[in-house]
């Protein structure tokens, strides 16, 4: 007699459930909310009281969705929306109705060297290739939308490469930008989720010029790391001269409020190939870095 080969499983699956539940019989009972199936219910599941639900789902979804796609790291790019590529800059000029206004988009075009920066780096990472277990390493990152968003999926598709856009559901539409890989384009309600996720698998991380947006995820993440609740990893600031001129990070060691080793925790670039040098060195040179899941980068 050979051994009994149970089945995988004895309950049906919840998709075929739901199917027939698509389609019951009518009649007073069956017509009414509460028959509805808890998950297929959206009155049920958008209700107030749901909301840890909600949290749970929103940070499940696009964790399993990376895990099947393979993805152990990526390298976030955190950049203004309003920056445009060089190419757009002189219309942005053009279409300036007042002096203000022309000053604005003068500033924005000083800044469209970091649309060309940011795409480069991004084609830089996206050649690193896969560790020992097959795993991709380093797979560019993004808010998915405009700007320097933009660059830096446009980057990895500039190499044939997948990359990750992070969208926010917002008052005004937002679209994702249209080189975000879509089966890797999320879409987030809670801003704190959508801030998780770049940070679950981020091992470096590339800060361009931006406004309140930018300084949210840069200040937290810096925050995290002087705090000791996640462990430390390359953050590069591109654009001194910004940086320096919009916060006065020596002030804050004058008064007092950080520490002059807070100042280490991130580097002042201007160019993708020295934000990336400094990305190797540091994972060269540091073993904390390297005692986790990712290794010192190679291009492949």
């Amino acid at each position: 007699m050979t051994d009994p080969h149970p089945p995988s499983r004895v309950f049906s699956p919840a998709r075929e459930e739901a199917k027939v539940a698509n389609d019951p019989t009518s009649s007073p009972q069956t017509e009414d909310p509460a028959y509805r199936l808890a998950f297929q219910d959206m009155d049920f599941l958008l209700r107030e009281d749901l909301r840890p639900v909600r949290f749970q789902l929103e940070l499940l979804k696009p964790d399993l969705l990376l895990d099947e796609a393979n993805i152990a790291s990526t390298f976030v790019m955190y950049g203004s929306a309003r920056i445009p590529e060089p190419e757009k800059a002189d219309a942005l000029i053009a279409g300036a109705s007042t002096d203000h206004q022309r000053r604005i988009a003068e500033r924005l075009k000083e800044k469209a060297k970091y649309y060309d920066e940011a795409r480069k780096l991004a084609r830089i990472v996206s050649c690193v290739g896969p560790d020992a277990e097959g795993k991709k390493q380093f797979v560019v990152c993004s808010g998915g939308g405009p700007s320097i968003m933009e660059a830096a999926n446009r980057g990895a598709a500039d190499v044939g490469r997948e990359s990750i856009g992070l969208n926010i559901v917002l008052p005004f539409e937002q679209l994702p930008n249209p080189y975000v890989t879509p089966h890797l384009s999320f879409q987030f309600h809670y801003f704190s989720l959508r801030k998780m996720h770049f940070l679950i698998r981020a091992r470096a991380v590339a800060v361009f010029p931006g406004g309140y947006g930018t300084f949210d995820e840069c200040f937290e993440l810096l925050t995290l790391i002087q705090t000791g609740k996640i462990k430390p990893v390359p953050i590069v600031l591109f654009g001194r001269d910004f940086w320096t001129r919009v916060v006065n990070f020596d002030a804050l060691v004058e008064e007092g409020t950080i520490s002059p080793d807070d100042l280490d925790l991130f580097k002042f670039v201007e160019t993708a190939e020295e934000a990336w040098d400094y990305v190797c060195a540091r994972y060269a040179d540091d073993a904390s870095l390297t005692s986790g899941r990712t290794a010192v980068p190679t291009l492949r």
